[in-house]
Parts: C-alpha cells; structure tokens; sequence
C-alpha cells in the first residue's frame, strides 16, 4: 500500500473528472490528510525534543549523556509507534468491536494493578506508572482508546435506548465513573477528563438525547469544579496559574508556566534558533528543560 498526497500539485478539475470516470470509483482506503497531519505533528515533536533537550550535557545531572540522546530515543519510539500503527490498521473495525468490551475491562484491570502498593511505580506523589522493566507503562493513556472503543460499541449495541436515561446513558456512567474512581486514586484528574470528553463525545454522536446531554454536560462541569475546590493541592495550583507570577507561584506550582511564557518572549511567535532559548537545562530544577519552541 504506498501512501499518496492528499493535494495535487498541478492539473485542472476537468482533468480529474474525466479521470475518475475512467477508472472505478471507490472508497479511500485511509484519511490520508489525517496521515500527513499526524507525521508532520510527529517530525514537529522530533524537533522540539531536540530543542529542548541538546543542551543537557551541560548539566552535571546529564554529564554522561549525548546530546542528542532523547532525538534518538524519541526516534526509536516513532519508529515502533509506526510499525505499531500499521499492524493495527490492517486490523478490521469489526475485530474491535468485537473486543472493545474485553479491552476495556482488561484496561481497568491495569488501573487497578496501578495502585497497588508495590505494584505501581510512585513519582513525586502520583502512582501512575507500571514498572515492565524495558519501560514505565501509563495504563491511563490506554484506557483513552479502550474508552473510545467501548464507547462506540456501547452506542452501536445500545442504539435503540440512547434516548432513555436508565438504559442509554447510566451504563456508560457506571463505567466510566470506575475508571474516574482509579484515576483519582492515582491521582490523575486530568485524564480523567479526557475519558469523560471522550466519552460524551461518543455518546452525543451515537444519539443522546440531547436534553439530557446538556444537563448531564452541566452537572459534571460541577462535579469536576468540587474536585477542584475539595482538594487543596488542585486549588492551589489552579490559583497559581491565574496568578503565576506570584512570589510562591513562579518558581513552584506555576514553574513550567512561567518558564515557558519567559521562552515565548524571548522567542515570540516564529521563536529562537535550536538550543538558543534563554533558559537552559542547568536552571530547569528537575524539569523538562524550556525551549523557546515550547
């Protein structure tokens, strides 16, 4: 299968249509803008790794490393991602919704391995991470495809009752309010949200009554608001990022913001050169170093 542009660079529409009535018509076997949208994204980060990260053999803590050492890293994965994304293209539609429901539940089964005490690898205060040796598995970034998978097979098979309450939409709830329960354990309410938007979306394309979505949509802005205020380190951090220069906030809760808005001026809009930014590794404090790219 070879990959086409999604653009032509020259030829007039009268050219095309006489073209595509001489040959079969038929449906296009991938999104192809999609496909240059993704791989341009990728090539992007590949830079913005580089950027950020050239300079880290100045820092006695990376005196060992080379400097391009995370191009390369961020590389390797790309590449395994690709390879990964072929073989599940190949993959009929039919096959995952066949497994979406076992999917979902082998996922939670992993958030739930997660925290376990001893089981699940702990960072600065957020059990997040499963230990597989060759690298640290994040079961919620699994879930948010599972969820997305289990949503669209639940609207399929459930089509006939989205417009009811107890049948259409408190199953789903049900879920997806499980996996909020781990994912706050962790805790990790920002994917949290992204499954519930992730899921919302689903449902209001499968169907929903769409009273019902506005008033459900409502409730859980609520909901996620109280997280928030009940939990006094999401407060403050909320906070500090409506006021991140201030004295406690700058060089704390508000550290990534405040860097990253020194290396957007100093950058502006089309930015510095590589490694030029005016923040170096050697002042990041255990931080992802601040490219003025990022």
């Amino acid at each position: 299968m070879a990959l086409q542009l999604p653009f032509k660079f020259a030829g007039s529409s009268k050219d095309a249509l006489t073209s595509s009535r001489a040959r079969v018509s038929k449906m296009m076997e991938y999104d192809q803008p999609l496909v240059w949208v993704v791989l341009l994204l990728m090539l992007f980060g590949m830079v913005m790794v580089y950027s950020a990260s050239i300079a880290l053999p100045d820092s006695p803590k990376y005196a060992n490393y080379k400097n391009t050492y995370f191009l390369q890293r961020q590389a390797t994965f790309i590449c395994i991602s690709l390879m990964a994304g072929l073989f599940v293209f190949r993959v009929k539609i039919a096959v995952w919704q066949r497994y979406a429901s076992l999917m979902f539940v082998g996922t939670l089964i992993l958030l739930a391995l997660v925290i376990v005490p001893g089981v699940g690898l702990s960072v600065n205060g957020a059990q997040r991470w499963l230990n597989l040796r060759v690298f640290n598995l994040q079961p919620s970034e699994i879930m948010k495809i599972a969820a997305v998978l289990y949503a669209a097979d639940y609207t399929v098979r459930k089509q006939e009752y989205m417009h009811k309450l107890t049948k259409g939409f408190l199953p789903m709830a049900g879920a997806i309010g499980l996996v909020g329960l781990f994912l706050l354990l962790e805790p990790d309410l920002g994917a949290f949200g992204v499954i519930v938007c992730i899921a919302m979306g689903i449902l209001f394309l499968g169907g929903i009554n769409i009273v019902w979505f506005g008033g459900i949509g409502a409730l859980l802005m609520l909901i996620f608001g109280a997280i928030i205020w009940l939990s006094p380190f999401r407060r403050a951090r909320m906070f500090a990022y409506l006021d991140p220069w201030k004295d406690g906030n700058a060089l704390d809760k508000a550290y990534q913001l405040t860097h990253s808005l020194i290396a957007f001026g100093r950058g502006e809009f089309l930015a510095s050169a590589l490694a030029a930014a005016s923040k170096s590794c050697t002042t990041c404090r255990k931080r992802t170093p601040t490219s003025s790219w990022l």
